[in-house]
Protein backbone atom coordinates (compact mmCIF):
# COMPACT_ATOMS: atom_id res chain seq x y z
CA UNK A 1 0.00 0.00 0.00
CA UNK A 2 1.45 3.26 -0.87
CA UNK A 3 2.03 6.02 1.43
CA UNK A 4 -1.25 8.34 0.70
CA UNK A 5 -3.71 5.32 1.14
CA UNK A 6 -1.86 3.91 4.21
CA UNK A 7 -2.25 8.25 5.61
CA UNK A 8 -6.26 7.64 4.61
CA UNK A 9 -6.46 4.14 6.33
CA UNK A 10 -4.97 5.70 9.99
CA UNK A 11 -7.05 9.05 9.54
CA UNK A 12 -10.30 6.90 9.19
CA UNK A 13 -9.71 4.63 11.68
CA UNK A 14 -8.83 6.93 13.90
CA UNK A 15 -12.32 9.43 13.25
CA UNK A 16 -14.08 5.50 13.71
CA UNK A 17 -12.37 5.01 16.87
CA UNK A 18 -13.21 8.35 18.11
CA UNK A 19 -16.82 7.64 16.69
CA UNK A 20 -17.06 4.46 19.22
CA UNK A 21 -15.70 6.14 22.21
CA UNK A 22 -18.58 8.96 21.18
CA UNK A 23 -15.94 11.53 21.68
CA UNK A 24 -16.97 14.55 19.55
CA UNK A 25 -14.21 16.75 19.94
CA UNK A 26 -11.92 13.85 18.89
CA UNK A 27 -14.50 13.11 15.58
CA UNK A 28 -14.50 16.79 14.20
CA UNK A 29 -10.56 17.29 15.06
CA UNK A 30 -10.66 14.39 12.28
CA UNK A 31 -12.94 16.74 10.00
CA UNK A 32 -12.25 19.78 7.91
CA UNK A 33 -13.87 23.24 8.46
CA UNK A 34 -15.48 22.66 4.76
CA UNK A 35 -16.54 18.73 5.70
CA UNK A 36 -19.53 17.40 4.34
CA UNK A 37 -21.19 14.38 5.65
CA UNK A 38 -24.26 12.51 4.18
CA UNK A 39 -26.79 10.62 6.17
CA UNK A 40 -28.59 7.08 6.00
CA UNK A 41 -31.61 9.18 6.51
CA UNK A 42 -34.21 10.02 4.87
CA UNK A 43 -34.87 7.49 1.54
CA UNK A 44 -33.85 7.82 -0.98
CA UNK A 45 -31.05 10.63 -0.83
CA UNK A 46 -30.05 10.65 2.72
CA UNK A 47 -29.65 14.56 4.28
CA UNK A 48 -26.81 16.84 3.51
CA UNK A 49 -24.72 18.29 6.07
CA UNK A 50 -21.57 21.06 5.06
CA UNK A 51 -19.32 22.64 7.11
CA UNK A 52 -17.90 21.57 10.13
CA UNK A 53 -21.11 23.70 12.29
CA UNK A 54 -23.57 21.38 10.71
CA UNK A 55 -22.05 18.23 10.86
CA UNK A 56 -20.84 18.52 14.48
CA UNK A 57 -24.75 19.51 15.48
CA UNK A 58 -25.97 16.30 13.61
CA UNK A 59 -23.01 14.47 15.70
CA UNK A 60 -23.99 15.64 19.18
CA UNK A 61 -27.95 14.82 18.39
CA UNK A 62 -27.31 11.10 16.60
CA UNK A 63 -25.09 10.51 20.04
CA UNK A 64 -27.75 11.69 22.42
CA UNK A 65 -30.05 9.64 20.76
CA UNK A 66 -28.15 6.60 20.54
CA UNK A 67 -26.31 6.63 23.73
CA UNK A 68 -25.14 2.75 22.86
CA UNK A 69 -24.35 3.10 19.46
CA UNK A 70 -21.26 0.81 18.04
CA UNK A 71 -19.51 1.35 14.62
CA UNK A 72 -17.96 -2.51 13.38
CA UNK A 73 -15.63 -2.25 10.95
CA UNK A 74 -15.81 -5.21 8.47
CA UNK A 75 -13.83 -3.93 5.90
CA UNK A 76 -11.73 -1.46 5.25
CA UNK A 77 -10.33 -0.13 1.90
CA UNK A 78 -7.79 3.24 0.93
CA UNK A 79 -6.51 4.06 -2.44
CA UNK A 80 -5.36 7.78 -2.36
CA UNK A 81 -7.27 10.00 -0.80
CA UNK A 82 -10.06 7.33 -1.18
CA UNK A 83 -11.54 5.20 1.60
CA UNK A 84 -14.62 3.05 1.77
CA UNK A 85 -15.18 1.35 4.60
CA UNK A 86 -17.88 -1.66 5.31
CA UNK A 87 -19.50 -1.80 8.55
CA UNK A 88 -21.83 -3.06 11.05
CA UNK A 89 -23.94 -0.58 13.20
CA UNK A 90 -25.61 -1.74 16.02
CA UNK A 91 -27.77 0.89 18.71
CA UNK A 92 -27.98 -1.97 21.33
CA UNK A 93 -31.42 -3.41 20.11
CA UNK A 94 -30.85 -4.04 16.48
CA UNK A 95 -28.69 -3.72 14.08
CA UNK A 96 -27.99 -2.55 10.55
CA UNK A 97 -25.11 -3.26 7.98
CA UNK A 98 -23.75 -0.27 5.27
CA UNK A 99 -20.53 1.57 3.81
CA UNK A 100 -18.87 4.60 4.09
CA UNK A 101 -17.08 6.27 1.34
CA UNK A 102 -14.96 8.81 2.79
CA UNK A 103 -12.07 11.22 1.79
CA UNK A 104 -9.60 12.59 3.59
CA UNK A 105 -7.40 15.87 2.62
CA UNK A 106 -4.35 17.03 4.68
CA UNK A 107 -4.83 14.67 7.46
CA UNK A 108 -8.88 15.05 8.11
CA UNK A 109 -11.92 13.87 6.45
CA UNK A 110 -13.53 16.57 4.47
CA UNK A 111 -16.25 13.96 3.16
CA UNK A 112 -18.28 10.99 4.49
CA UNK A 113 -21.41 9.56 2.24
CA UNK A 114 -22.65 6.85 3.99
CA UNK A 115 -25.33 4.36 2.72
CA UNK A 116 -27.24 0.89 4.59
CA UNK A 117 -28.85 -2.13 3.33
CA UNK A 118 -32.23 -2.16 3.77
Amino acid sequence: MDEISQATQSVVRAFNQAMNKHDLDAVMSLMTQDCIFENTQAVPDGTRYEGAIAVRAFWEEFLRETPNARFDEEELIACGDRCIVLWSYDWGNGHVRGVDVMRVREGKVCEKFSYVKG
